[in-house]
């Protein structure tokens, strides 16, 4: 019987983890799936992980991984993916706003041979119009970059294993899951869902750290801001030959421009553009830095599946 791995990157989600664990229980048992929820950790600074040992403890098909520290979410979603057994993979987050019964549609279509069930948003929910606007310009770059459309994309996807394995293979350190999933390929298919209202707690994700969450993963994933920089020097020179030949007609004419003004503008606007520059290729460059030094994605503290410490058995250099 084919075997579906849930993996719920949770960070400081006290309030949502165990009934996320008991609803999937419910629904996927309901529907005769044979299940395993692994349940990450991300290093979070409440009682997250007592609550995964004691849904662990009503459900042995609840496996633990708490990290050593915060690692991000898109580590969590990794060792996750690195964790699961299944025969087939679906990631989604623990704060139920992905709806669980989606998982038996797209459980469905695996089971018809599609390899890689994206889910997609049929809308944005309440999102502020600038967030929305936001979210349409990242999902743009990236759908470009990709050449997948990712706008109303998400985390909430089911892949089999053979797409999983070939995520796990990747060597880089800093990964955007939600482009990689599509980039690795396979048989795809999409599922529309509503995105729901949040039962309890509080979105960890603040304007900015949205904005830094984007910028990371678009160069983590595309070189389209460096093609910034050409751009960049392309429309400085351009404003700046206008500039010169506008000064010279004046000069010809025997109307120069007194004073200043215009070698300031000029040097104002060529010293942005450069330190613009230098700042996305410097931002590559520290990406770059990191890769090199190879350090892990994650570390992994414990692993506990049900009511038992595994983690001597199941924790594998898979970082």
């Amino acid at each position: 019987m084919s075997r579906l791995s849930v993996v719920l990157p949770a960070y400081n989600e006290e309030l949502m983890v165990e009934k996320a664990c008991s609803v999937l229980k419910e629904t996927l048992s309901a529907a005769g799936i044979s299940y395993e929820l692994v349940v990450v950790d991300d290093g979070s600074a409440d009682s997250t992980w007592d609550r995964i040992v004691k849904a662990g403890e009503r459900d042995s098909n609840v496996l633990g991984v708490h990290f050593s520290r915060n690692f991000g979410k898109e580590a969590a979603v990794y060792a996750g993916l690195a964790q699961a057994s299944g025969d087939v993979v679906a990631v989604m987050d623990c704060d139920l706003q992905h709806p669980p019964e989606t998982l038996i549609e797209m459980f469905h279509l695996w089971e018809q041979g599609y390899e890689v069930i994206e889910g997609v948003k049929s809308s944005r929910g309440k999102e502020s119009i600038l967030h929305k606007k936001s979210a349409g310009l990242f999902y743009g770059i990236m759908t470009k970059a990709t050449k997948v459309d990712m706008q109303n994309a998400s985390d909430f996807k089911m892949m089999d294993r053979k797409a999983v394995d070939s995520i796990l293979s990747m060597p880089e350190r800093n990964m955007f899951f939600r482009a990689t999933s599509s980039w690795v390929g396979f048989r795809s298919t999409a599922v529309e869902f509503e995105v729901r209202e949040r039962e309890a707690g509080e979105s960890k994700w603040s304007g900015w750290s949205l904005i830094k969450y984007a910028f990371t993963n678009i160069v983590a994933f595309t070189t389209v801001p460096l093609q910034f920089v050409t751009i960049i020097g392309g429309t400085c020179f351009g404003c700046s030959l206008i500039l010169i030949i506008y000064s010279l007609l004046q000069f010809f004419r025997g109307h120069a421009v007194e004073g200043y003004t215009t070698t300031l503008i000029v040097l104002l606007l060529i010293g942005s553009a450069i330190m613009v520059s230098l700042g996305i290729i410097g931002y590559y460059i520290a990406k770059i830095y990191e890769e090199v030094k190879r350090r892990p994605r994650y570390i992994v503290s414990k692993i506990v599946r049900g009511n038992k410490d595994v983690y001597d058995e199941a924790h594998q250099d898979k970082v």
